[in-house]
C-alpha cells in the first residue's frame, strides 16, 4: 500500500525528543514547556466534586455555558471588552485545538498565513495540512521585534490570515500598543484575518500590560483568540482550552470543532468555572513566575550562558557562543547527555532551521530543580573547536 503524506516534513518534535533523551541520560528536564509543581489542591477538589456529582457525560458542544460565563466576565474585568459566552466563546481540547479549527475553518488551498519565526512547531502543520501557503517572516535576536514595513510587503492578494503570539514562545518578548495598532492598520478594509496566540497571557512581569486583541474592537471584529487553562494553571495534561471570536466567525470555528473534538472534558470545565470565581487564582501568576525566573537567572549568573530579556512566558533564551560554537540541535543534546540538563534549541522553531546559537530553558519548574539544574552548569567551561567536532 502506498501512502502520500500530506505532512511530508514533519517528524517527532523537538519536545518529544529531549524530554526522552532527557530521561534516558537521567538529566534534569528544562526543555519541554510543562511545571513540574503541584496543581492547587483546591482545584484538585473542585474535579472530584464534579465527578463524584455525576458531571460525567458529554458536554456540550460549545463548552459548558458556566465556564463561558466566566471566562467572559474575567476578560471584561482584565481587558474591557464584552463578550457573548454563547456565540464567541468555545472550549477547546487545549489552546492546540483552538488554533487548528481556526485554520481549518477559516484557511482554504493556496490562502497565504503570514507567521513569525521562532514560532510554535503546531503552526506550519496546521496551515500545510488544510493546503494553506505559509509566509514566514523572520524575528531577528536579540529583540525579536516585527517589522512591520516587511509585514506590509509580504501582505498580496492571497494573504488570508497573519498570526501572531504574545507573550511569544520561545523569546518571551510581548507586543506593544504600537504593534496592535500596527496590524489594525494593515488589515483594516481588507478580507485578512488575525489569529492571536495569547496562552501565556497571565504570565508578564514587571507590572506589563498584556496587549490583547481583545482591547482593539475594531481589530477583534476580525480576530480569533486562543488561550489556555493548562498554562494558566499548571495543568498542561489537562487540554482545556478556548477559542474567542466575532459571532459569525465562530459559527465556523465550531463546525471543525464539532467533528474534530465535539465535548470537552466535562467536570474539568464546571471545576475551572467555579475556580475562575476567585480571581486572585489567576493575578497571583505574574509574581509567581516572575520569583522563579529572577531566582533562575541569579542561579545561573556564574554560568557562561548569556541570557535575553525575557519578560513573559515561563521560558528563558541564552545564548551559549561562550562555550561552544557547535550547532544548537548537537550542542542541546551534548549538554542532556554530558552535563545533565535537557534544554531546546531554537532553530527548531523555525521552518529553515536557522541556528544564532541560542537554547531554550523552561523555568516553571521547582526551586529545587532549578537550583539543581544550575549547580550542574556552573562549571561548564569552553569547548575547544576540535572537542566540538568531536562531540
Amino acid at each position: 500500500m502506498q501512502i502520500t503524506s500530506k505532512l511530508p516534513n514533519v517528524t517527532t518534535t523537538i519536545f518529544t525528543i529531549m524530554s526522552q533523551l532527557a530521561a534516558k541520560h537521567g538529566a534534569i528536564n528544562l526543555s519541554q514547556g510543562y511545571p513540574n509543581f503541584e496543581v492547587d489542591q483546591q482545584l484538585k477538589d473542585l474535579v472530584n466534586h464534579y465527578i463524584q456529582a455525576g458531571f460525567n457525560q458529554y458536554a456540550p458542544m460549545a463548552g459548558v455555558l458556566a465556564l463561558r460565563q466566566a471566562i467572559a466576565r474575567k476578560k471584561e474585568v482584565l481587558y474591557g471588552c464584552s463578550l457573548n459566552p454563547k456565540t464567541e466563546i468555545t472550549i477547546t481540547n487545549g489552546a492546540t485545538e483552538a488554533i487548528y479549527s481556526t485554520i481549518s475553518a477559516l484557511v482554504g488551498a493556496g490562502d497565504e498565513v503570514i507567521i513569525f519565526e521562532p514560532a510554535y512547531d503546531s503552526y506550519v502543520p496546521s496551515i500545510e495540512v488544510n493546503g494553506g501557503v505559509v509566509v514566514a517572516l523572520r524575528l531577528k535576536s536579540p529583540d525579536f521585534r516585527i517589522d512591520w514595513e516587511q509585514v506590509k510587503d509580504a501582505v498580496t492578494p492571497k494573504t488570508r490570515m497573519i498570526m501572531v503570539n504574545s507573550p511569544h514562545n520561545p523569546s518571551g518578548v510581548m507586543l506593544r500598543h504600537e504593534d496592535l495598532a500596527a496590524l489594525q492598520e494593515i488589515v483594516a478594509d481588507t478580507n485578512i484575518l488575525v489569529l492571536s496566540d495569547e496562552v501565556y497571557q497571565h504570565l508578564i512581569y514587571e507590572g506589563r500590560r498584556h496587549e490583547s486583541a481583545l482591547r482593539y474592537p475594531d481589530l477583534f471584529r476580525r480576530s480569533i483568540i486562543t488561550m489556555s487553562f493548562g498554562k494558566t494553571f499548571h495543568v498542561t495534561g489537562w487540554r482545556i482550552g478556548y477559542v474567542i471570536a466575532p459571532p459569525e466567525i465562530t459559527t465556523e470555528i465550531r463546525k471543525v470543532h464539532q467533528s474534530n473534538t465535539f465535548g470537552i472534558n466535562r467536570p474539568l470545565q464546571h471545576a475551572l468555572a467555579d475556580y475562575l470565581a476567585t480571581p486572585e487564582h489567576y493575578l497571583s501568576l505574574p509574581a509567581f513566575y516572575q520569583q522563579k525566573r529572577d531566582l533562575f537567572f541569579e542561579l545561573m549568573a556564574d554560568t557562561p550562558f548569556e541570557f535575553l530579556e525575557c519578560r513573559g512566558t515561563y521560558f528563558a533564551l541564552a545564548s551559549y557562543r561562550k562555550i561552544s560554537d557547535m550547532g544548537d540541535q548537537e550542542f542541546a543534546r551534548w549538554l542532556t547527555r554530558e552535563k545533565g540538563v535537557a534544554v531546546i534549541p531554537i532553530s527548531s522553531f523555525y521552518s529553515d532551521g536557522t541556528d544564532e546559537k541560542i537554547v531554550r530553558f523552561c523555568f516553571a519548574k521547582t526551586d529545587k530543580m532549578l537550583a539543581a539544574a544550575a549547580e550542574k552548569l556552573v562549571g561548564i567551561e569552553e569547548l575547544s573547536p576540535a572537542h566540538s567536532c568531536l562531540v
